[in-house]
């Protein structure tokens, strides 16, 4: 095992997350060193080992799912030409200010600027007008592993808002409207299935406002994560475009009947290291992280106390032992396990591994070898227990099972009870500086309800969220902002 720097990571966490959380993030970043910031351009960061580790894994889950559904991987340059992001006016007018602009190649100035891609709309459905002949071709399910780049002006923050963010953007063309918004609907599974039922994360999808639409679509649906903060993380996206963008790369198919048509598109994006900052956020707690067991880098961590030779050879053949386990998760990945032979103290080395969110800790020294025990400890609920070493691969396989819905509970719980029932201005003021989710019954997420939004805005320091696809329930009442009749139920929240 490397050895750290004394001081690097022995030190724990000097604030708590519902006291302080900003700080506390910054300094689970740092402590847990998942990335270093002092990489010497402004907004760029380097990921560390056990930031990469874990989104190595979070890929895997996502491609896995997008496979199924029969999406296929692409590779796609990085850079843009400024023509294919002048086709759609709309689309350039929303992401021109956020793009790098490459201008020079050696001492030769281009003839046309390249844009490093702020996302890749532009690309793809150029490549599609070459591919995309008949309605035998659809729907054609596309997707990226990718880096973006845009040029964030406001503050940024490791993972969660940084100039370059790695993800997964996964495009599809379709024959009819009703193909594509079952895409979306796909696309919002997609996200269930993988951010809440693997990684942990409570959330809840929204259609945005008419006003609040990614550049260039017809209808924009995002999940919105909550932080302890009170402020909401969107975490994947997904988009019905308008037909301005098939109509632009002329995107176009002969149908059934024989006549040619444009098709219709739709987008899919899960920010890969933003949901990393989630995963961080949601579960990590006073002591340090917390992952689930399918995406965790290390599953476990084999403490011996001391350095007596029978210790080490039976902590070999613990880790021997436990190779054995086959099937640890859904993407193939084997059973971790690292014996740590650092010259820290035991209470340094508990506290390290606790801090770093391993699943399972094993305790080893003379006394329990002298009588067949292991005390393990588990951090999904932060207790020790002690176990017959003829139990241990049993022990694991529960824990591996138990580890995973204890986490996914826990948050759930948190953020059921942070939703506000509200019933006018003051009342959404009142929630949202509880650092709550305020519902409220609204006028319209359509153009007319602007300036309700706009009184949101200035008066609640929040945002209108947007309405669920299937409400609850019917809204029956009033606005809770003009007083007029109410077409919506809305969710309000501040953002980042």
């Amino acid at each position: 095992m490397k050895k750290e720097k004394k001081g690097q990571s022995e030190k724990g966490l000097t604030v708590k997350k519902e006291e302080n959380f900003s700080e506390w993030y910054s300094e689970i970043v740092k402590i847990a060193e998942l990335a270093d910031l002092r990489y010497n351009v402004k907004g760029f960061i380097v990921f560390q080992p056990w930031s990469v580790l874990v989104m190595e894994k979070m890929y895997k889950h996502l491609e896995r799912v997008l496979q199924k559904k029969g999406h296929k991987p692409y590779w796609f340059p990085t850079v843009i030409p400024e023509k294919n992001l002048l086709k759609e006016s709309e689309h350039i007018e929303g992401f021109s200010p956020e793009v790098f602009w490459v201008t020079q190649a050696g001492d030769n100035e281009l003839e046309e600027k390249l844009a490093l891609r702020p996302t890749s709309e532009t690309a793809f459905y150029q490549m599609f007008s070459l591919w995309i002949r008949s309605y035998k071709d659809l729907p054609f399910k596309t997707y990226q592993r990718a880096n973006v780049f845009r040029y964030e002006t406001k503050a940024t923050r490791p993972f969660l808002r940084s100039r370059e963010f790695y993800w997964i953007e996964a495009h599809c063309a379709h024959r009819t409207l009703e193909d594509a918004e079952a895409q979306v609907r796909e696309d919002m599974e997609t996200t269930k299935e993988v951010l809440h039922d693997i990684f942990g994360l409570p959330f809840i999808f929204f259609e945005r406002p008419s006003w609040d639409k990614f550049h260039g679509a017809h209808r924009t649906f995002a999940a919105d994560v909550l932080n302890p903060d009170g402020r909401v993380v969107q975490q994947p996206s997904t988009h019905l475009l308008s037909k301005k963008f098939s109509e632009a790369f002329d995107v176009k198919f002969k149908d059934k009947d024989g006549k040619e048509k444009h098709a219709y598109i739709t987008c899919y994006g899960p920010a890969v290291s933003r949901i990393f900052a989630s995963i961080v956020i949601i579960h990590g707690d006073d002591k340090g992280l917390k992952f689930p067991w399918q995406i965790a880098p290390l599953h476990v961590a084999i403490v011996p106390i001391g350095n007596d030779e029978k210790v080490i050879k039976k902590a070999n053949e613990i880790k021997e032992k436990l190779s054995e386990i086959k099937e640890v998760d859904l993407i193939g990945s084997e059973l971790s396990v690292e014996i740590d032979v650092s010259e820290k103290t035991p209470g340094e080395k508990f506290n390290y591994w606790e801090m770093k969110g391993v699943p399972i800790r094993i305790d080893l020294g003379l006394k329990e070898i002298e009588e067949g025990r292991i005390t393990v400890f588990r951090r999904d609920i932060g207790k020790k227990e002690t176990i017959n070493e003829k139990d241990l691969i049993k022990y694991v396989n529960k824990v591996k099972t138990e580890s995973g819905n204890n986490l996914i509970k826990e948050a759930d719980k948190v953020f059921n009870k942070r939703i506000a029932d509200t019933k006018n201005i003051d009342e959404i003021k009142k929630a949202i500086n509880s650092g709550m989710i305020a519902r409220c019954d609204f006028c319209s997420v359509g153009n007319e309800g602007i300036s309700c939004a706009e009184v949101v805005e200035k008066q609640a320091g929040a945002k209108v969220r947007g309405k669920k696809l299937i409400p609850e329930k019917p809204s029956t009442g009033k606005c809770a902002i003009c007083g007029k009749a109410a077409k919506e139920v809305v969710y309000i929240a501040k953002d980042y």
